[in-house]
C-alpha cells in the first residue's frame, strides 16, 4: 500500500485529502471514491476565482525519504548538495 495525497478541483470548489492504495489505476479511483462515500472531506468553495469550465483531479505519492534533493560525492561520499537560487 502507498499514500497518496489527492487534489479536486470541481464545480468551484477543491478538496485535498490522503488515501491508502495499492499502485494500479483501478485501487487508486476505487479509494478516492471510498474517500468520497465517507463523507468526511472538507470542501472549499472557490467562490468567483475559479473558472467553473477547467475540473480535474491530481494525485501524487507520499514518499517518507529524508536524503536531500540534491546531492554530490565528496571524497567517496555522497553528502547533501545546498541548492542556490
Amino acid at each position: 500500500m502507498k499514500k497518496f495525497i489527492v487534489n479536486i478541483w470541481a464545480y468551484d470548489h477543491h478538496a485535498k485529502f490522503d488515501v491508502l492504495s495499492l499502485d494500479d489505476p483501478q485501487s487508486l479511483e476505487d479509494a478516492i471514491l471510498d474517500k468520497l462515500g465517507e463523507n468526511v472531506i472538507k470542501w472549499e468553495n472557490l467562490g468567483n476565482t475559479y473558472s467553473n469550465k477547467v475540473n480535474r483531479i491530481t494525485y501524487e505519492e507520499v514518499i517518507n525519504d529524508t536524503r536531500p534533493i540534491q546531492t554530490k560525492k565528496v571524497l567517496g561520499v555522497e553528502v547533501g548538495a545546498g541548492v542556490s537560487g
